[in-house]
């Protein structure tokens, strides 16, 4: 049987080469789908990649955030009721040292209120944050993530409280300018009136256009002394793996209920809309060219074989005077296309590592959503894509070969001895 298949497989290599012109136009095909898929395919395999770790590490969210029940239904009406107070703080960092899963656990303050330049004041609000902490997280990144900095200036101080980072747009509202002053005001937790000189340490890059004329970073312990308080109201936390998100997310909040704490915890992706937004559209955007690239194949892969049909009826005439059955027939043209298939993959893995090749060799660059700046382009390599490829075009070649050899093989004989 072995052997049968072995001598099969050498016709239908041979075959090939008999109009090498076609083959070698029906492998380009091929091997031009399979490399149009998959470099869109790790293209958005990057662009989903580059999202993740930007509002996880680049922007310091991390991959869960721990918040007082209710407070993203009804905290921005009363964020002071919802802020978890220093004992509450304590539980949790207790918890979450149990774990050594956790990289990072740091506490974070939303405020807004007053900034002024001494003449003019606007709103601005502000996300009070550990700066040591954002920038432990920020070196869990990817290389590439690493090298991106999404501010100009000097990065803000554990040490030195007054020195905070202001939305580009802001500065300007404002004819700010680094190492510039001003003054912050806000109400306090109690009601009362609060004022802090700060000092501008760096311009920021907003993520939506939004809070361009209104966004700031602050150190935690300037925005407890805004507000008057030594509560957060969120706790960031880093884990060593984003694939543990969801395992430890359902681990924690037992754990932080069986400590008697009312709190809920938020993956990444639930605080992340734009990024399920952008996922989805780009899945569908893949969906649509997959089809139209392999339709453009299977029809280049079903015109080689119906012309090969038409050339060698009498040549199948022959072989069934000889004694081959109908079913030997359609194997014979059917493995002629897989070995096509074959071919044209292999030549499309080829052309695709020599894309990603030259991407990472001449290292072009591009703003991605949500970031001002300039990063990396890069082209992924995704196995399960490359795979799924290579099996379906196979798939695709050989059903593209039986209609037309199965056409042929139930021709009488005689007509197709005839056949001219």
């Amino acid at each position: 049987m072995g052997e049968a298949m072995l001598t099969w497989a050498r016709l239908a290599v041979r075959n090939l080469f008999r109009n090498a012109r076609r083959s070698f136009f029906t492998i380009a095909a091929i091997a031009l789908g399979f490399l149009a898929v998959n470099v869109l395919g790790g293209f958005t395999a990057y662009i989903f990649t580059n999202l993740q770790d930007s509002y996880i590490y680049a922007e310091a969210n991390g991959h869960m955030t721990i918040f007082k029940s209710g407070f993203l239904d009804k905290g921005k009406l009363d964020p002071t009721r919802y802020m978890m107070g220093e004992d509450e703080q304590a539980k949790v960092r207790e918890v979450l040292e149990r774990h050594p899963e956790v990289l990072v656990s740091t506490p974070q303050l939303q405020i807004s209120g007053l900034l002024s330049n001494g003449q003019v004041s606007t709103i601005f609000i502000a996300s009070g944050r550990v700066p040591s902490d954002v920038e432990a997280i920020g070196m869990q990144a990817a290389e590439g993530s690493k090298r991106v900095r999404l501010y100009d200036g000097r990065p803000l101080s554990d040490v030195i409280g007054h020195g905070i980072g202001v939305s580009h747009g802001l500065a300007k509202a404002l004819s700010l300018e680094l190492g510039a002053t001003g003054v912050a005001m806000a109400p306090t937790v109690a009601g009362q009136i609060n004022a802090l000189d700060v000092e501008l340490f760096q311009l920021i890059d907003a993520p939506v256009e939004a809070l361009e004329d209104k966004l700031a970073l602050v150190p935690l312990k300037f925005a407890q002394e805004l507000y008057d308080t030594t509560g957060v109201d969120r706790i960031t936390v880093l884990l060593d793996s984003t694939a543990r998100t969801d395992a430890m997310r359902a681990l924690l909040a037992a754990e932080l209920k069986q400590a008697g704490l009312n709190l809920e915890i938020k993956t990444w992706n639930e605080l992340s809309p734009f990024y399920t937004k952008v996922k989805k559209m780009f899945d569908v955007i893949f969906l649509i060219s997959f089809l139209i690239v392999f339709t453009i194949v299977v029809m280049s892969v079903v015109n080689t074989f119906t012309m090969a049909v038409m050339e060698r009826t009498r040549e199948i005439g022959t072989l069934r005077a000889l004694g081959v059955k109908r079913r030997g027939i359609v194997i014979l043209f059917s493995l002629e296309s897989v070995v096509l298939g074959g071919f044209g993959s292999l030549l499309g893995v080829a052309l695709t590592l020599l894309v990603v090749y030259l991407v990472g060799w001449l290292q072009p660059s591009w703003i991605p959503p949500q970031i001002a700046r300039r990063v990396p382009l890069q082209i992924h390599l995704v196995p399960a894509y490359w795979l799924f490829s290579t099996l379906l075009l196979l798939l695709l070649s050989m059903l593209s070969a039986i209609v037309p050899a199965r056409r042929a093989a139930r021709m009488p004989i005689t007509n197709a001895l005839g056949y001219a």
